[in-house]
């Protein structure tokens, strides 16, 4: 079953244009992230899947219906946004159950849809509490029991855990996919994360200047990059690059990973330690090369190594990327 298809779909304000053609079907139950820099179209797809954007081309259908048209009430989806929105004097119990009620729901099924979402984000105990009385984690679980008890056809996500701490990011993320499996309902989340899209999604769609560079899983596209645009923005650290022709290698431009680079004697990159990173698991070592390229290396474990001593990389050419003057990935 398809649960969102998109067709063409274009957006222009004035003269700029933010969506390019953009074409995507989403199956149902699926976990779709959005992912790219700022400026690159996600959040605004993602209104105009949403319907608080109006294309200027293209159809959008949710399920089985063209929706390319309908007002936001009337689509069948639910959207979680980053600020919360919710109702200052209203409660816990009342911003969950606002919606229903303007929906002419009875009362039974009102409180039933309220008890089983306030059990799967433990909200029980808060729900005569207003929003002022609750932590920012809180908040944000209660936007996502609003958007729950609407048992809608799609959930959309707009950038939900940014304005989080780090610890409570991952608890709330870990929490999201948990909901994900128990409601089985498609979900569509945009963030700029790249932590949050690897962890969650089960296909990321990598999107640059409004179009879709590619479309994978997780590790198809850490794996796998179509380009140098998604090969340098999924990662962490990110993906190196240096001159491809001094190494021997095809190309413009070889890519490596900071995982696979290792310190050894006599390997084909030479540079100088500029900067340490102790992470108590790993060490990260930066690396200023001769050319003036910068290298990320991503060691398992302590390491002692002393800023501005000289450095030798070795590389398995078989873990390289290469890469034309386009960008574009050369398969090899």
């Amino acid at each position: 079953m398809i649960a969102l298809s998109l067709e063409n779909v274009c957006k222009s304000f004035g003269q700029v244009d933010v969506l390019k053609d953009i074409s995507l079907t989403v199956n149902e139950g699926e976990f779709i992230v959005f992912v790219g820099p700022s400026g690159c179209g996600k959040s605004t797809l993602l209104r105009s899947i949403a319907g608080l954007e109006d294309v200027s081309s293209g159809a959008i259908r949710i399920g089985s219906d063209d929706v390319t048209n309908t007002p936001p009430a009337k689509r069948g989806i639910a959207m979680v946004f980053q600020s919360y929105a919710l109702y200052p004097h209203l409660d816990v119990e009342g911003n969950m159950a606002l919606g229903l009620k303007q929906a002419g729901e009875a009362k039974t099924t009102i409180a039933e849809r309220i008890a089983e979402a306030s059990r799967m984000l433990s909200l029980e105990k808060y729900l005569k509490r207003r929003p002022s009385e609750l932590s920012g984690g809180q908040r944000q679980r209660v936007a996502i029991g609003r958007a729950i008890v609407r048992q809608p056809k799609l959930f959309l996500f707009d950038e939900p855990l940014s304005n989080l701490d780090a610890a409570l990011r991952m608890a709330t993320r870990v929490e999201i996919a948990r909901l994900h499996r128990q409601l089985g309902a498609a979900m569509i989340y945009v963030t700029h994360d790249q932590t949050e899209a690897m962890t969650l999604a089960d296909r990321i769609v990598v999107l640059r200047d409004g179009h879709i560079e590619q479309v994978g899983s997780p590790m198809e596209l850490y794996n796998n990059p179509a380009n140098q645009f998604v090969a340098g923005f999924l990662g962490a650290p990110s993906m190196n690059f240096v001159a491809a022709g001094p190494l021997g290698l095809q190309g413009e431009t070889l890519g490596i990973r900071p995982e696979h680079l290792q310190v050894r004697s006599g390997g084909q990159i030479n540079g100088t330690v500029t900067h340490i990173e102790r992470l108590g698991g790993d060490t990260n070592l930066l690396v200023i090369t001769p050319a003036g390229e910068l290298v990320t290396v991503r060691l398992f474990g302590q390491h002692d190594f002393a800023v501005d001593a000289p450095i030798s990389l070795g590389f398995d050419a078989r873990q390289a990327y290469c890469f034309d003057a386009a960008g574009q990935r050369i398969r090899v």
